[in-house]
């Protein structure tokens, strides 16, 4: 009878021995599905795209083994990130990653459940996407884009570059739900620098130029630019229309210095996505995102070109010059 018993509970063992390690095979086996929203081209994206797939290779994560990326691009066309979030929360994936607020607000109107990590954005609070960064709430998480030096940084640049500057004009769009809290940031800042601002608008791309033109006839010293995705889609018109100002004009990406742009400082854009693929791999291993809280970016670039402030008649000091990453001439 106890042999009998014994040999009952060798079974049983080795079926929970089994079946524990059948589900452990299933879930080391699992292929997850990551949705990426893009408010610009493929091209551009590319830098952004190399930096996800870095982070997420660094976390053990490979396509073709373990995960599956699924691509919507918008190609500068905001009215289809609408459209282009819906589709890709009808292909279920597990997590949505996102750049930019107009993207994070596309991606959180097209689903609350899927979880959604952003890599970069404005002001997250203002756009009412979550509840406060420390504790999100909902289905959004991920890297913020804004630190709290970072307007002050790109003024202090401008008054580096240009001493004498009194009026700087802020480029913003009134249509981006983020842009009042960071218009509002970036007065604040010029004004404890003792400058005034002239504020610039445009929504579209057909206003760009105009809105730059009007900025020049108000006197303004420099352009100010906010991050946005119809800007970020436009750099090459905004870098010529400032340039045929003779507007020495500050962005926060390296591509508009390459398209014509005196400068640009802002955070490494690669950087915040390779960070983003951290809390995609916790979301994976069962994390809420609404428990998880978004933190800022760390590292920032600053780009010259030195082609356009000979043409403009601006003189780059040379220990503003000593501090940049990438400087065309």
């Amino acid at each position: 009878m106890n042999w009998l018993f014994g040999k009952i509970c060798f079974w049983l063992l080795i079926t929970v021995l089994l079946t524990t390690a059948s589900a452990n095979a299933q879930q080391s086996a699992k292929v997850w599905k990551i949705g990426v929203l893009v408010s610009g081209t493929e091209a551009l994206n590319k830098p952004r795209d190399e930096g996800l797939r870095q982070g997420l290779r660094e976390l053990g994560y490979e396509e073709g083994k373990n995960i599956i990326i699924e691509y919507r691009f918008g190609d500068g066309k905001r009215d289809r990130l609408p459209q282009l979030a819906h589709e890709l929360v009808e292909q279920k994936p597990d997590v949505i990653v996102v750049g930019g607020t107009a993207v994070a607000v596309a991606a959180k109107n097209a689903t609350s459940t899927t979880p959604i990590v952003v890599a970069g954005a404005g002001d997250l609070v203002e756009a009412g996407l979550i509840k406060s960064y420390m504790f999100p709430g909902g289905n959004i998480t991920g890297v913020g884009r804004m630190s709290p030096d970072f307007f002050g940084s790109r003024i202090k640049l401008i008054k580096e570059i240009l001493p004498k500057a009194t009026l700087i004009a802020f480029l913003s769009n009134p249509k981006n739900p983020g842009h009042a809290r960071s218009r509002n940031d970036a007065e604040l800042g010029a004004q404890a620098s003792g400058l005034s601002f002239h504020s610039a608008t445009a929504q579209s791309a057909s206003e760009l130029d105009n809105a730059i033109a009007n900025a020049a006839k108000a006197g303004s010293s420099a352009l100010f630019i906010l991050t946005d995705a119809l800007f970020n889609s436009h750099v090459s018109q905004i870098a010529q229309a400032a340039l045929k100002q003779r507007l020495p004009a500050v962005y926060d990406r390296a591509d508009f210095v390459e398209e014509g742009g005196l400068a640009s400082y802002g955070v490494n854009l690669p950087d915040l996505s390779r960070r983003a693929a951290e809390y995609v791999d916790q979301i994976f291993k069962g994390k809420k995102p609404g428990e998880l809280t978004l933190v800022q970016p760390t590292k920032f670039d600053l780009a010259l070109n030195l082609k356009t402030a000979k043409q403009i008649g601006v003189a780059i000091p040379p220990d503003v010059l000593a501090k940049a990453a990438k400087v065309i001439r």
